[in-house]
């Protein structure tokens, strides 16, 4: 059952409830737009999280939460934010919402977010810290957590 404790899987569970909460008719007159950026976020989410995921490839690191890595990876695009693959995520469910026309879904990003970082992120963080000690904490002052 720990596999059911993956941030993809609370992805989808976030994009059913967006789904599930969507009102496609009050988007009627709003025009390609809302898809078009829909695609934007979702792409640009899956090429962060292609990027991110060929970092811990070639570090030859773990990409599983709760893992202990064995590698700090602090270029690349984890100059830009220290969780970009958790970035990656919310850019998904964003594009997801705009795509599914779920506006009213757009309070579930600050959730997913809360979630993320209390479930996985602070933990993460918490065994870098214990395993690199002033490297993480040198990285983790200049480096923000999301962007």
């Amino acid at each position: 059952m720990r596999w059911l404790d993956m941030p993809p899987v609370w992805l989808a569970g976030f994009v059913g409830l967006s789904y599930w909460l969507r009102m496609p008719e009050a988007w009627e007159t709003h025009g390609p737009g809302a898809r078009i950026l829909a695609v934007v976020l979702i792409g640009t989410g899956i090429a962060l999280l292609a990027l991110s995921t060929l970092q811990f490839r070639n570090h030859k690191t773990t990409i599983i939460p709760h893992r202990q890595p064995n590698a700090l990876i602090t270029h690349g695009v984890y100059r830009l934010s220290r969780n970009p693959i958790y970035l990656a995520d919310v850019l998904i469910l964003l594009g997801a919402i705009l795509w599914l026309k779920a506006i009213n879904a757009l309070i579930l990003v600050p959730i997913f977010m809360a979630v993320l970082e209390w479930r996985f992120i602070r933990p993460e963080e918490a065994r870098l810290k214990a395993k690199f000690g002033a490297e993480f904490t040198d990285w983790a002052a200049r480096v923000r957590r999301w962007v």
